[in-house]
């Protein structure tokens, strides 16, 4: 039995697997410019998940 890929989860950890590799790799990021990139990555991965809901109710 398989089960549906739940996108929003999968964004997110990859979103903050990247953010990771970032902050463990020098030159250190500014925190102004992670934040946003954060903010933006997390907002995608929720609209992503969010159509993603939508068109397997159909």
């Amino acid at each position: 039995m398989r089960h549906k890929t739940d996108w929003l989860s999968l964004l997110a950890g990859l979103l903050f697997i990247g953010v990771g590799i970032r902050y463990l790799t020098p030159p250190a990021p500014d925190v102004m410019v992670m934040a946003p990139i954060l903010i933006f990555g997390l907002g995608f991965a929720g609209f992503v998940g969010i159509i993603a809901k939508a068109t397997r109710k159909r």
